[in-house]
């Protein structure tokens, strides 16, 4: 039966921000839908739909992606880790996030997973990126906000406080 009750639903095991889960979903169920709607994890949000605006980004396997381009079935087995799962298990917030909030890197909020995933992708191949890295690191995430000036500022003091460690 592979997982699959009959009826276009399917049980998926998964690994959510360190915790081992097992949730029940339709196959057409996209990821974005399954952390939000079945897992309640609200910090990964619904934008556009076509990955152009990077609001759903999350990690899958220690990979960035969008998730509103997967579909949930997909990722049976999976790590995933979401903005919420960044954050140690006391709550205090990994580096990156905590950055962003003292530089004022995001207004709403709305934006900031995609931004903060994108960020750590790039501090990870690029501990010390020029501004125009960081730009094009985030290239794939809209925000309608911040006017990016404090998003850059923001990465760059990321960049100062990781390596500080």
């Amino acid at each position: 039966m592979n997982g699959r009750d009959g009826g276009g639903r399917r049980s998926l095991g998964l690994t959510v921000n360190g915790v081992e889960r097992r949730v029940e979903c339709e196959d057409r169920t996209l990821l974005v839908e399954l952390v939000r709607e079945h897992l309640g994890l609200k910090g990964t949000h619904v934008g556009c739909l076509s990955g152009d605006c990077g609001a759903c980004t999350l990690m899958v396997d220690g990979r960035i992606v969008k998730s509103c381009l997967m579909l949930a079935a997909s990722v049976d087995g999976a790590a995933i880790t979401t903005i919420e799962g960044l954050a140690a298990a006391d709550g205090e917030l990994h580096p990156v996030q905590q950055v962003f909030w003292d530089h004022d890197g995001f207004q709403c909020g709305f934006c900031v997973a995609g931004h903060v995933f994108a960020a750590l992708d790039l501090l990870e191949g690029n501990p010390s990126p020029s501004d125009d890295e960081i730009r094009a690191a985030l290239a794939g995430n809209l925000c309608r906000c911040t006017g990016y000036e404090k998003t850059v500022d923001s990465v760059r003091a990321a960049a100062d406080r990781l390596a500080a460690r």
